[in-house]
C-alpha cells in the first residue's frame, strides 16, 4: 500500500464518526466493498477482508455497539502476488441479520448487486460516510501528477455507477471504468481531490497532498523552463552555424569587390562564431550597435547572392548544411 493512501486511511480511522447514522453508512459500504457471505456450518456469515488493521478494529467495534454483534478475527499473512497481510473479521453468529439491516441482501433475502437502496437514497449528511467506508475498504489515492487520482475498486458496475452518483450529490465527479476486469471508481482532478479527502474526514492529508501537489508543479515548470531554453540554445547554434556558412560561402563570391565595412562585418562574425549579434557589436572597434552588425552582414549577404544569380551559380544560402532547419 502506498504511504500516503496509509496516511489518509490513518487519519480516517482515527477520527471517530459523530452520528449513528454515519456510522451505519460507512459500515454498511465497507461490507458490500471489502465483504461477502459465505455459508458456515449451515449459516449465513458475513466476512470483510481489509489491508488496513485499524479500519478492520473499526469495523469490529461499530458491529459490536452499534448492532451488538460478536465477531472474531484472523490475519492472512502475505502469499503470492499480494505483499501485505489481510485483517479478516467475521460474523458468524446473527450474520443473516446483520446482512439484511447493512443492505447486503434485499426484502427476500436475495444479494444485492449494486448499493443498498439506503445508501443510495441517505440524506446527503451520509454521502461523505459512505465514501469514507469505500475509500477504507478498497481505496487508494496516488501522489500528484499525470496519473493522480482517488480510486475505489468496486465489487460490480452496479455498485461503481453508484458511488459516481453519491459523488455527483456531493459536487464530486468521479468516473467509472473497467480495468482488468475490475470495476473502478476513480476522482482525477486535483481540486475535487482535495475537497474529497475532506469530505471524508482527512484534513490533515489534504495539505500533505497539496504539499506534494505544490512541489510537483514547482518541478514540472523547472523541467519546462530547462528543456525551453535546451531548444533556444539549440536554435541559436543552429542559427550560427546557419550565418557562418553563408558569410564564409558571400566572402567567396565576392572576393576583392567586397566593400570595407561589409568585409569587417563578415570577419567578425567568423571569428566569433558561436556570439550573437549583440556580443559581435561589442568586440568591434569601435563598438557597434545589435542592428548596425545585422544590417551591414544583411548587406554583405544580399550583395552576394545578387551576384551567385547573375553568374548562375549556387547562393548563399545553398550553403548552410542540410542538417540545419
Amino acid at each position: 500500500m502506498h504511504s500516503l493512501t496509509v496516511a489518509v486511511k490513518d487519519e480516517l480511522v482515527s477520527t471517530p464518526a459523530t452520528q449513528t447514522s454515519h456510522r451505519v453508512a460507512e459500515l454498511a459500504t465497507i461490507l458490500r466493498f471489502a465483504g461477502g457471505l459465505h455459508v458456515i456450518g449451515g449459516n449465513l456469515a458475513v466476512e470483510v477482508e481489509l489491508d488496513h488493521m485499524e479500519a478492520a478494529k473499526r469495523v469490529r467495534r461499530d458491529i459490536r455497539d452499534v448492532f451488538g454483534m460478536a465477531t472474531d478475527a484472523a490475519v492472512m499473512q502475505p502469499s503470492g502476488s499480494r505483499t501485505h497481510p489481510l485483517y479478516v473479521v467475521r460474523v458468524r453468529q446473527g450474520g443473516e441479520t446483520l446482512a439484511r439491516q447493512t443492505g447486503l441482501l434485499d426484502a427476500r433475502k436475495r444479494p444485492v448487486r449494486g448499493l443498498p437502496n439506503k445508501l443510495t437514497t441517505s440524506p446527503v449528511g451520509d454521502l461523505p460516510a459512505i465514501w469514507r467506508g469505500a475509500f477504507l475498504a478498497t481505496g487508494s489515492i496516488s501522489e500528484p501528477g499525470r496519473s493522480a487520482a482517488i480510486e475505489i475498486v468496486a465489487p460490480t458496475g452496479e455498485a461503481a455507477m453508484a458511488m459516481v452518483g453519491i459523488g455527483a450529490r456531493i459536487g464530486v465527479a468521479a468516473k467509472a471504468r473497467e480495468v482488468r476486469l475490475a470495476h473502478r471508481v476513480m476522482v482525477r482532478d486535483g481540486d475535487a481531490i482535495s475537497e474529497l479527502l475532506v469530505g471524508m474526514g482527512a484534513p490533515g492529508a489534504v495539505g500533505e497532498w497539496e504539499k506534494l501537489r505544490e512541489r510537483r508543479e514547482v518541478r514540472a515548470t523547472a523541467n519546462r523552463l530547462v528543456n525551453f531554453d535546451d531548444a533556444n540554445l539549440r536554435r541559436s547554434a543552429q542559427a550560427a552555424v546557419a550565418a557562418c556558412a553563408r558569410v564564409e560561402r558571400a566572402m567567396e563570391l565576392l572576393g576583392d569587390d567586397i566593400p570595407e565595412h561589409l568585409k569587417y562585418a563578415g570577419d567578425l562574425r567568423l571569428s566569433h562564431r558561436d556570439a550573437s549579434l549583440d556580443e559581435l557589436g561589442h568586440h568591434a572597434d569601435p563598438p557597434l550597435t545589435k542592428d548596425a552588425v545585422a544590417g551591414r552582414i544583411r548587406r554583405l549577404l544580399a550583395m552576394a547572392d545578387k551576384k551567385a544569380e547573375d553568374l548562375g551559380v549556387p547562393n548563399t544560402l545553398e550553403s548552410v548544411p542540410e542538417e540545419i532547419d
